[in-house]
């Protein structure tokens, strides 16, 4: 099968995904194959390609916002009938036994696989996934849209629910890329005024169009105190303009499976019970609520598609926020 696959983590100035031939997987028991049609291209996959997240194998597939149709099923598979099309997300896998997914916290497993960094991604013509861990797709949604739902959007409905934000209150993003643009979405449903700060003009805009009352630069303080702010850059000198924001009681969430240092802070910008509380991974049940709840809106995202050679391409121009809302891989037809 066609694939684009990584040898050794570099700077994805140098392109270093190889486009190719690379072995057809198989399903195995309680798994099934699925025929990629399209992959998100996300942030995450930045850390993954870079290596600022610590190598898992070698070679890799990288990709985890998977939508294609089922082509065969392990033995045991019965969930999805063939030809069905589905979603494969970060989360491919879990150890069911440990103490937090007992607790039903299966996003803190202490043994979990990970699409396109610990198993290879849908940067692919084909895919294995289990398929307790593969979600339906809702229909209405093309599949170049549905794409960015599985990543972006599924952990920028997880920031909202830790964020306790509730109609009438203020929420402040930081970053307006694929996660923020969905999530806009779904706290304007609910009735949340949303003031975004990012640095680039052209995601400003598109924050003023998907209902944002207020935009600005980065660091620059909106006009009101926030109830809740989300952190969707990877920048940790970001913590203490955002909580100077807040108000008193008020809650920042930090969206991102990586960020940069984050700098001292006086305690002043905590006190009066401020909170900071970072996200990791999400549930089978964030998944599958976001889902539903995109499908209800109906949410709509911001895609640019590239061919699936083209995956080096699309990483340089979303690192260098060069895309308002999500880049997608077109991986078959």
């Amino acid at each position: 099968m066609k694939a684009c696959f990584l040898s050794t983590p570099a700077a994805v100035e140098t392109n270093p995904l190889q486009y190719g031939e690379f072995a057809k997987p198989e399903p195995a028991g309680g798994e099934v194959l699925v025929r990629v049609q399209v992959c998100g291209v996300c942030r995450t996959d930045l850390y993954v390609i870079e290596g600022e997240l610590p190598p898992k194998r070698s070679p890799l597939i990288p990709g985890h916002q998977v939508v294609g149709r089922i082509a065969a099923r392990g033995a045991g598979a019965e969930r999805f009938p063939a030809g069905t099309r589905v979603g494969i997300a970060w989360l491919h896998k879990t150890d069911g036994t440990c103490e937090y997914c007992r607790r039903g916290e299966e996003n803190l497993c202490d043994a979990p696989l990970f699409t396109g960094y610990s198993v290879n991604g849908g940067y692919a013509e084909y895919i294995v996934a289990p398929e307790d861990f593969v979600y339906a797709i809702p229909e209405g949604f093309p599949d170049e849209q549905a794409a960015p739902l599985l990543c972006a959007g599924i952990i920028g409905y997880r920031c909202l629910k830790l964020s306790e934000i509730h109609g009438g209150e203020r929420l402040g993003f930081y970053g307006f890329g694929a996660a923020a643009h969905v999530a806009i979405q779904v706290a304007r449903h609910w009735g949340v005024e949303v003031y975004a700060a990012t640095r680039d003009a052209r995601h400003q805009a598109l924050a003023r169009e998907l209902g944002a009352k207020w935009t600005g630069g980065m660091l620059e303080q909106p006009p009101v105190k926030l109830d809740a702010a989300i952190i969707f850059a990877p920048a940790g000198e970001i913590v203490p303009a955002a909580l100077r924001a807040l108000r008193k009681g008020g809650r920042l969430i930090l969206g991102g499976i990586h960020m940069s240092a984050i700098p001292s802070i006086a305690y002043e910008l905590l006190y009066q019970e401020r909170v900071i509380r970072s996200v990791a991974n999400n549930t089978r049940k964030d998944g599958e609520n976001f889902l539903r709840l995109a499908a209800e809106i109906p949410v709509r995202t911001h895609v640019q598609v590239f061919a699936l050679a083209e995956a080096n391409r699309a990483l340089n121009a979303l690192k260098n926020d060069a895309i308002p809302g999500a880049a997608v891989l077109r991986v078959s037809t």
